[in-house]
């Protein structure tokens, strides 16, 4: 088996962009889900609630920089320096300082109302729930619940079979799952078993299989939304009350991976 996608995001919920190679840290891809959204009160904001967010796309341009895309115009993005944090409500993380006020007028006047773009400044503050699988000295960006996310080419197959077979055959793009990992598979949802997996000379432990929201339903460029994948998964793929697809691993050390990759199970 074969890593065969990378992907990263810089900001959460805005889509992302396919990388190469992708260095990667205790808390997950280096730059990935470092930066999200928040309402003036300090509430997050995702696109779970402003699916309008699947419309920017952001990028890392290095390590203290990202671009923030609508279509052909953009904004650069620097790490905030000497800004005052101010409270958030993202779990175990409390407070993180705001971009400049310029880059979230930019967000602001796309999005249709006001957000703040925050940095997740230290993510070794920020504790992995021990309930997705955390454990003592895990640590997390602003993921929602682990530090990388893979998918399998071999399961989304199988799910694709599924929803033909149903009264509303829809096309699912692997983007709609949000993974930084992609790889070609062997057996379908056989990622579910594996306690332990080897990308590259990188070793990572499986966490959990990873529960999937609305967030699934919004089609990655027209953003319509429609009952599939849920539908199916809540057919197929549902267990204590929830519905689920890929998993969520954490590394073991650090180190690079690459498109290309061989995938060793554990």
């Amino acid at each position: 088996m074969r890593v065969t996608q990378l992907r990263l995001y810089p900001v959460k919920s805005l889509a992302g962009a396919d990388v190469e190679s992708a260095r990667v840290e205790p808390w997950g891809i280096e730059g990935d889900r470092r930066w999200a959204l928040v309402d003036p009160t300090g509430e997050e904001v995702t696109a779970r609630e402003e699916r309008s967010l699947l419309r920017l796309r952001a990028e890392q341009v290095d390590e203290e920089t990202i671009r923030i895309h609508d279509g052909d115009a953009s904004i650069l993005v620097d790490i905030p320096l000497g800004l005052p944090p101010i409270p958030v409500s993202h779990s175990r993380q409390g407070f993180a300082p705001p971009a400049d006020q310029d880059v979230s007028d930019w967000i602001s006047e796309r999005v249709g109302r006001p957000l703040r773009l925050v940095w997740q400044e230290e993510p070794r503050m920020r504790r992995m729930s021990g309930a997705h699988g955390g454990l003592d000295g895990d640590t997390l960006s602003l993921a929602d619940a682990g530090p990388l996310l893979m998918t399998s080419e071999a399961s989304l197959a199988r799910l694709q079979e599924w929803v033909d077979a149903g009264d509303a055959p829809t096309e699912l793009e692997m983007v709609r799952f949000r993974p930084n990992v992609v790889i070609d598979g062997d057996e379908a949802f056989a990622e579910d078993g594996w306690p332990t997996v080897r990308i590259g000379d990188l070793e990572l432990r499986t966490a959990e299989p990873c529960d999937r929201c609305v967030m699934t339903t919004i089609h990655p460029t027209t953003l319509a939304t429609g009952p599939e994948p849920i539908r199916t998964l809540s057919r197929t793929r549902k267990w204590d009350g929830k519905t689920w697809f890929g998993t969520r691993l954490v590394p073991l050390g650090e180190g690079e991976i690459r498109v290309g990759d061989e995938v060793v199970p554990g």
